[in-house]
């Protein structure tokens, strides 16, 4: 009953905390509306697969908390991430053990970071992050991103070939080529079946997106 009020307690405030340091960030794709929903739907999928809410809940919270720091010195999002967890985690005297299950959550939820998730809970982090990728608001964070990263370069689609079904998907020169590049392989690489479940659904709708798009560009 100590450990669950303790635990209760601490997510409790790491959230007023989390929503605090991400007050300030200009990033509609990756602020606080994205780690707020990160965080309920860790928690749902956790309460479905049978993980440790606790450590679900406290990665999932700081899984992006990198990107709340400016840094010049070029490290992933995920690695800054783990460093201030690190420093969070010690201020609360959370175990070693769970101290360790989480900040290998947060490493290990990164896309472009390539770590595989070696526990139930590092999975639950996982895909509740890649859905954010998939459905209706992944459509929405995906247009968001493309804006916010373009260059001068950069076109929506490619003018002739739209779906990318004779040339090379370049993310970088098309938007739409992101598509194919990551989002319709989101589904595949789910490592719980309530999150692949869900990203069967909300993929499904993406290709209604996109079905929809093609119909209105050919007419």
């Amino acid at each position: 009953m100590e450990t669950l009020q303790f635990e209760t307690e601490v997510l409790s405030q790491r959230y007023a905390e989390m929503e605090r340091r991400f007050a300030g960030i200009d990033d509609l794709a990756h602020g606080w509306e994205h780690v707020n929903r990160v965080y309920t739907l860790a928690l749902h999928i956790a309460e479905q697969e049978g993980a440790n809410r606790f450590v679900v809940g406290m990665a999932a919270l700081m899984h992006d908390l990198g990107r709340t720091v400016q840094d010049d010195t070029g490290n992933h999002h995920a690695d800054l991430s783990v460093e201030l967890a690190s420093e969070l985690l010690a201020t609360y005297r959370v175990p070693a053990d769970v101290q360790e299950a989480i900040l290998h959550a947060i490493i290990a939820h990164s896309f472009s970071r390539g770590i595989e998730p070696h526990t139930l809970e590092a999975r639950v982090v996982r895909d509740a992050d890649r859905l954010e990728g998939l459905g209706a608001i992944g459509i929405l964070r995906w247009a968001i991103t493309g804006t916010l990263r373009r260059s001068a370069e950069t076109r929506t689609y490619h003018p002739t070939d739209p779906f990318a079904e004779q040339h090379v998907p370049d993310d970088h020169k098309y938007m739409l080529d992101h598509f194919i590049t990551k989002l319709l392989i989101l589904a595949d690489t789910m490592a719980t079946e309530t999150g692949r479940t869900l990203a069967q659904q909300r993929t499904a709708f993406m290709h209604s997106y996109l079905n929809e798009l093609r119909k209105e560009l050919e007419e």
